[in-house]
């Protein structure tokens, strides 16, 4: 077991959506590797509309259930809201991306993500797979 990880939308519709065998197997490799494993509740916004859209609201039910069960669910409070508008600012990233990477900071975890925005914000330390 390693590292804190909090994990952006892109993991999960790989994660859910890929036909990649190989990097399924990766991807599932680190959730065992990883002993704390998060996610912001925009995370869960955004999967859940894409699987709403993609396969319907049974599905969608599905998967947000499964990943509040094996992950810890992080709020939007005060300090996130704070620290991710100052990201925002800084950065100009979308305001879900601006969200997700303040919930990586404050909870001194790594973000898991390939999404181009995250790499503007130099303090936190990202994390992806290569195939």
């Amino acid at each position: 077991m390693s590292e804190r990880s909090v994990y952006d939308t892109r993991f999960f519709v790989e994660y859910f959506y890929s036909k990649d065998v190989e990097f399924l197997k990766k991807l599932k490799e680190d959730l065992k590797r990883v002993r704390w494993k998060a996610v912001s509740a925009l995370t869960i916004h955004e999967l859940y509309r894409i699987s709403l859209d993609k396969e319907g609201r049974d599905v969608a039910n599905l998967k947000s259930e499964i990943i509040r069960k094996d992950f810890k669910v992080i709020n939007v409070d005060y300090d996130v809201a704070v620290r991710s508008a100052e990201l925002r600012s800084k950065h100009r990233i979308p305001m879900a991306d601006s969200i997700i990477a303040a919930t990586a900071q404050i909870c001194k975890c790594t973000l898991v993500s390939d999404d181009p925005h995250f790499k503007q914000v130099r303090d936190v330390k990202l994390k992806w797979f290569n195939v």
